[in-house]
């Protein structure tokens, strides 16, 4: 797992970048080549070849459009000689641009310390499930035909899963493109986020929101990257169907700097393919949500209208829809209900400390005590497969409440046979309905992270457009 080197070939190139040993029997070698060859490094498209057999399987488009990203190549290389590469790189006439990706990190923050309190069934823990002002009513939702997301697909790209875990068993397609991180933080976060909204319907454990969804992974690691695995997610998807990204990484505020609090992060779409990527899902249709990032940053600074130096140089702050738009909603950490398993993070709603702002936010999710599958701080032991948490947080357990809302939303709407939102209908929709964000002691309204979902007013508008 390292950081990611992005090319993009000029236009005009006639290049098709590939392994060195290809380019040395070549009749004649340009400077690019032979600095392919120097550096014995490989490149490699962002988009690989889809898998074939199974999308002739399924119930993907045929229209697979690899042209997405056309331009856009991974570098393989040793971590240590990216940056010295970066340099020499956009030295290169054919090269329009190189730049460094910092690891994609996961957009979870370190919980409080663990709690003794367990059971069986744990649903009653799950807050974010009830009646608004405190939830989002999912359990209004689910008394509607179609309301636990029955008939639509959802697809969450971050590193690693536990499909097998006991409450993890219905309505799951497992991981589908890249190589899974064998790292336990990543496996645990991911198998939290897919508990919030696909939790199995049972005596035990947790309920998830949309648990009738299916529910697919795709990873960013196995030469994968975040942008390509976002336009493999798109392609293998409906319109209507909804992409989870569940990463932030290090922005310009310290430059770039991985640093363990979180200082600083962003929303991926800042990195000019991550951008393409989604922009390219919400054209076919697809919801993209995406983390907001956990770190305290005010995404209307005019830090991020600075075009980095080594970005395209017809590239704009995305953070500014005015500039342009991905189609993508984004989402903010906001506080549970005072009490909530005994702890208090402040009024219900209001932005948490940690949770980026601005007004590229579109809506919030708890980013606080949020009971799902993993982890194991609530109900333990020897067996991972009964892993249970109660203190899941950041903008990583608050984006999987809305994609749960939206999942919701989406099935109600195919059961009754009418047009499903789109990208930009179901942003609007959001941030016309839902509970108000509130002040916080450490938080002003005006650091907008959006309106809780509320799926008795999202249901009731859905029926009547």
């Amino acid at each position: 797992m390292k950081s990611e080197l992005i090319i993009k070939l000029k236009e005009s190139s006639n290049i098709v970048p590939t392994d060195p040993e290809n380019f040395s029997s070549a009749p004649v070698l340009t400077p690019f080549t032979k600095l392919i060859i120097e550096e014995n490094i490989s490149i490699h498209p962002l988009v690989p070849k889809m898998d074939v057999e199974f999308l002739e399987s399924s119930e993907a488009p045929r229209d697979t459009n690899q042209t997405v990203l056309s331009g856009y190549y991974l570098v393989d290389a040793p971590e240590d000689r990216l940056e010295v590469l970066v340099s020499k790189l956009n030295d290169q006439e054919v090269i329009e641009a190189a730049y460094l990706k910092p690891l994609a990190q996961l957009a979870s923050v370190p919980a409080p310390p663990e709690t003794t309190a367990s059971s069986p069934d744990l649903s009653l823990r799950q807050g974010y499930l009830d009646v608004s002002p405190n939830g989002i009513d999912a359990r209004f939702a689910w008394t509607i035909p179609g309301g636990t997301g029955s008939g639509v697909n959802i697809i969450d790209i971050e590193g690693a899963w536990r499909f097998n875990h006991e409450d993890l068993n219905q309505n799951q397609g497992g991981v589908i493109s890249g190589q899974e991180s064998s790292d336990l933080g990543w496996r645990n976060h991911g198998t939290a986020v897919i508990g919030e909204f696909s939790g199995d319907i049972n005596s035990y454990g947790v309920t998830g929101i949309c648990s009738e969804a299916n529910v697919r992974a795709i990873s960013i690691f196995g030469n994968n990257s975040s942008s390509g695995a976002i336009v493999q997610a798109a392609n293998f998807l409906q319109p209507g169907d909804i992409i989870l990204i569940e990463l932030h990484r290090p922005g310009p505020r310290y430059q770039y700097e991985n640093r363990p609090d979180q200082a600083g992060f962003i929303p991926i779409e800042w990195w000019p393919d991550d951008f393409d990527a989604i922009q390219y899902a919400s054209s076919r249709g697809i919801i993209v949500v995406e983390a907001g990032g956990n770190g305290s940053e005010n995404l209307d600074d005019s830090l991020y209208d600075q075009r980095p130096t080594n970005f395209p140089s017809n590239w704009t702050n995305p953070f500014n829809r005015s500039n342009r738009d991905s189609g993508t909603i984004i989402v903010g950490a906001g506080a549970p209900p005072p009490g909530t398993h005994g702890r208090d993070h402040g009024p219900a709603r209001s932005r948490l400390s940690f949770s980026n702002y601005g007004t590229v936010m579109d809506a919030q999710g708890w980013g606080r005590e949020v009971t799902t599958t993993g982890y194991g701080d609530i109900q333990g032991g020897t067996d991972e497969n009964k892993w249970y948490t109660d203190s899941f947080s950041g903008t990583s357990s608050a984006s999987p409440i809305v994609v749960g809302a939206l999942g919701c939303v989406q099935g109600v709407l195919r059961a009754h046979n009418l047009n499903v939102l789109t990208p930009i209908m179901a942003r609007s929709w959001l941030r016309e309905t839902g509970t108000i964000q509130q002040e916080g002691p450490n938080s002003s309204v005006s650091q907008r992270i959006g309106n809780l979902p509320d799926l008795k007013q999202l249901i009731a508008k859905a029926l009547a457009h």
